[in-house]
């Protein structure tokens, strides 16, 4: 059975990630809290990585996925945005991705083609306002990403998942009224948010054998926002 390490699965996309895969993977979550865990066949790791290296003797010795979950939604005016909001947005989405990957390079390596994924954002393609610090963040991932799998071809598989918005926690605030709900499904051309489940299917896939023939892709799942106009 395959290893399967999530970086922040406790909630959100993470979490419904696990929930698609613990059956038929061996799954190790590092986040902050083990909250919602309790019902899953997991093996949980408390990491923060504002503060800690991931202990990597609670690992296994060979990883054969890998999913790097944290985010932000830092969605402000630019003259609003301080340098350390910045940094700020460039460090949970792009810094920490780094430094765990550095740290289970060799477990990744003893896979036989180990897959990973990371998250952008359909705002690096479209160009929106108010998405200056997260769209420059996510865009180092993308560009981060095809230069791994470029190098790593073809132990690693190395893919980017840039959705829309979708109904987490992270986008409370965006979906806190049904005014705003309704605003944001018109703004898709599929009528819709995305939901948790959406982004847990592609992820199953880019995870599996089946997609053994992909690597290098920014994959749009986004109700067709990044490449339709239908307004």
């Amino acid at each position: 059975m395959k290893n399967i390490l999530l970086i922040g699965g406790s909630y959100g996309i993470g979490f419904e990630i696990a929930l698609k895969l613990h059956r038929e993977y061996n799954i190790f979550i590092a986040s902050r809290t083990a909250e919602n865990l309790g019902n899953l066949e997991v093996t949980h790791i408390p990491y923060d990585a504002t503060k800690d290296e991931i202990d990597i003797s609670l690992l296994p010795e060979t990883i054969d996925g890998f999913v790097y979950c944290p985010g932000s939604i830092t969605l402000k005016p630019f003259e609003q945005l301080s340098h350390e909001a910045f940094e700020k947005d460039l460090q949970i989405n792009f810094t920490f991705l780094i430094k765990v990957i550095h740290t289970i390079l060799p477990r990744l390596k003893n896979a036989t083609q180990a897959s990973l994924i990371f998250f952008s954002t359909v705002a690096v393609k479209l160009g929106m306002p108010y998405h200056t610090s997260v769209a420059a963040a996510k865009g180092a991932i993308e560009g981060f990403a095809r230069a791994l799998a470029a190098e790593y071809a073809p132990k690693f598989r190395v893919n980017v998942i840039a959705p829309s918005l979708t109904n987490t926690p992270l986008a409370n605030q965006l979906l806190s009224t049904d005014l705003k709900k309704q605003k944001m499904n018109d703004r898709h051309p599929l009528g819709r948010i995305g939901q948790t489940t959406d982004i847990a299917n592609i992820s199953k896939f880019l995870l599996s054998d089946d997609s053994s023939w992909i690597t290098g892709q920014v994959i749009g799942v986004d109700g067709g926002m990044s490449t339709l106009h239908t307004h």
